[in-house]
């Protein structure tokens, strides 16, 4: 038992005195002669006995009475130790698209925040975050709208973040009663589910659970065949559950231009494939109808005409190898010796090939050096009599050196399959292939990764995005290497790199950069417009393009417009992830937790419980009464 008012209680010493009184109280008695008390004595031995009892009788009744209301003065009350400390509470809201599975024909999210305002206090101040948003040390009657109109977000935050988060929101005294709640579904992630209490935090977890666990996703989108006037896009889609079939419907802007049926496989997989026009822009929308997850239900993609890239070869012979890789369909490729180049038009260029130069100028050098800053591509074919003193003065500014001339023919065995200009090109790591060969090579000394190399393990290309060096000549004479069916991708791609396109689609939170070939006068920058929505990225303008840099800023899939100031020059596609569209959940009780629960209401049923103060003071004022009540009955009986 506690009471409110303790300090009551030393009045409990002052029931000492009517004690003393009693004990103590002396009374005279007169003496009157009687003629004959034999008759009376017993009769006056009976009367003082009856008085005695009767005065013990109001001692003790009068002494419960005072002791009763005392008590009840100091509030006594049954409570738990936790009852009257200061509480704080803190709950995450999980908003991510994974809730908006449905239970019934309501979302687990609208379900929670419907339960949390129907039991929590309008006035009790709390702490609400979400994965993208915080209400601190609010009321629901603050935050209420915020609610009811909270977003699904495609941020999804791992346990130990919440918990790491949460600790943040909390206080640091000592003397209160933290709670965190969790509200989810708590769905699976790549991540190890960590969420370990602590002594300061209890933590309460409520796991919602959608009524039927169906949802079809379409997941990926990409150009299977490149037909030349045609494209062939082929789409795949997968479900949580077994499904015979789903409609699918593909759109250019607001124009329907196919629609199919999806068939799913035994491993609930299915692939569809569509023909577009190669030579046209897209605004593509790819939808399906499916009552799981709505963020899954529609894929954007967008096909743009390709920018030309604009690729320069620097020589003092015609190499026809190069004229038939870099045809006019895709670039710009022209042949320049040196007495014909024009060094102003170099920083539009794209790509610069240095094709077999016995001597590299001093100010042709100084004109590379400022191309690949400004974030071009250059590639070094040396000569076979090339001169090394004025290679090597170019060569250190990229971390290279030509050290020495090696006579002897070498095969050329080794592919590094993971350098990323080999990315995408091979569908399996071939290790027996016609090994090409080079008659003579330069040692080099260099920091670059190695691309392609000899069988002695000393490399034949070297380099990464902005700049190769290749330490053979690839003249006929010397080399092979050109009629190798390696020699088309190594060019290509150097020259696909060198001019970033645009994929049919990116994926929101990840890094991407895609680069707009225009050259931006000084000041102006580039937009993203969608609808009413517009935003500048960051980016990076070059002599011959902008790069576009896209982190997280974004947070809307769709098609959106690259512009400047009001003329569109492209369109780009941002698709969310579907990491959330497999509804696999976690198993909580392998989660260490204060509580676990299925209903909000439950848990807050729970706290209250704990919460609650029995006070007993009544009781204490009903006793009073009745021994007052007996105290009259004394009296009267004993009359």
């Amino acid at each position: 038992m506690q009471f409110k008012n303790p300090e009551i209680l030393w009045a409990l010493l002052l029931l000492i005195i009517p004690i003393l009184i009693h004990l103590f109280q002396l009374r005279r008695f007169k003496k009157t002669p009687f003629t004959n008390v034999k008759m009376l004595q017993k009769v006056i031995a009976e009367s003082r006995k009856t008085k005695s009892i009767k005065k013990w009788l109001l001692l003790f009744t009068r002494l419960l009475l005072f002791t009763a209301l005392i008590i009840a003065f100091a509030q006594p009350f049954f409570a738990k130790e936790t009852a009257l400390l200061e509480k704080e509470t803190v709950i995450y809201l999980d908003n991510s698209f994974s809730m908006q599975a449905k239970k019934g024909n309501t979302s687990l999210l609208e379900q929670a925040t419907q339960e949390l305002l129907k039991n929590i206090s309008y006035q009790k101040k709390i702490t609400v975050f979400t994965n993208d948003k915080t209400f601190l040390n609010t009321t629901l009657k603050d935050i209420q709208s915020d609610l009811l109109t909270l977003p699904f977000s495609k941020k999804q935050l791992a346990l130990k973040e919440v918990k790491l988060k949460a600790e943040t929101l909390f206080s640091r005294q000592k003397n209160t009663v933290k709670n965190l709640i969790l509200i989810s579904d708590f769905q699976k992630t790549d991540t190890k589910p960590v969420l370990d209490t602590t002594k300061t935090i209890q933590t309460h977890i409520i796991q919602l659970r959608a009524s039927k666990l169906v949802n079809i996703a379409v997941d990926s989108i990409y150009v299977s065949k490149d037909l030349g006037e045609t494209l062939e896009i082929t789409t795949n889609l997968s479900s949580s559950s077994a499904i015979e079939n789903t409609p699918v419907s593909i759109y250019n802007a607001e124009k329907l231009i196919a629609k199919t049926s999806a068939i799913f496989n035994d491993k609930n997989k299915a692939t569809i494939t569509f023909t577009i026009a190669a030579n046209e822009t897209i605004l593509g929308k790819i939808l399906i109808s499916d009552k799981g997850l709505d963020y899954d239900n529609h894929f954007y993609f967008s096909i743009n005409k390709k920018d030309k890239i604009k690729v320069l070869s620097i020589g003092e012979t015609t190499t026809t190898y190069l004229n038939k890789i870099f045809t006019d369909a895709e670039f710009e490729y022209t042949n320049n010796t040196l007495k014909a180049i024009n060094y102003s038009s170099l920083q539009d260029k794209n790509l610069i090939i240095i094709n077999e130069l016995e001597n590299i100028p001093e100010v042709l050098q100084q004109a590379l050096i400022a191309f690949t800053k400004n974030g071009g591509t250059v590639a070094v074919i040396p000569s076979i009599n090339s001169n090394s003193s004025s290679y090597n003065s170019l060569l250190r500014n990229y971390s290279s050196k030509i050290s020495q001339k090696v006579n002897y023919k070498q095969e050329i065995t080794t592919i590094n399959f993971d350098h990323p200009l080999y990315r995408n090109v091979f569908d399996k790591k071939v290790q027996n292939f016609q090994y090409p060969e080079v008659e003579s090579y330069f040692r080099i000394n260099t920091k670059k990764s190695s691309i392609l190399s000899f069988v002695n393990k000393e490399p034949f290309l070297v380099g990464n995005k902005g700049f190769y060096l290749f330490t053979s000549s690839l003249s006929g004479s010397y080399s092979n290497f050109k009629n190798s069916p390696l020699i088309v991708p190594t060019f290509y791609k150097m020259g696909l790199e060198s001019l970033q396109q645009e994929n049919l689609y990116s994926s929101l939170n990840t890094s991407q950069t895609i680069d707009v070939a225009i050259k931006l006068p000084k000041d102006e920058v580039l937009k993203i417009s969608k609808k009413d929505f517009e935003f500048i990225p960051q980016q990076r303008p070059f002599a011959n393009k902008v790069s576009l840099y896209f982190n997280e800023e974004l947070s809307e899939d769709g098609n959106y417009n690259v512009i400047n100031n009001t003329e569109k020059l492209k369109n780009i596609s941002f698709n969310y992830p579907r990491t959330e569209s497999k509804l696999q959940y976690q198993d909580i009780q392998t989660l260490h937790a204060t509580s676990k629960q299925e209903s909000i209401s439950e848990l807050f049923k729970e706290l209250e419980k704990d919460d609650r103060v029995n006070e007993l003071w009544k009781w204490f004022v009903i006793l009073a009464l009745v021994f007052a009540l007996i105290e009259i009955g004394i009296q009267k009986i004993f009359k």
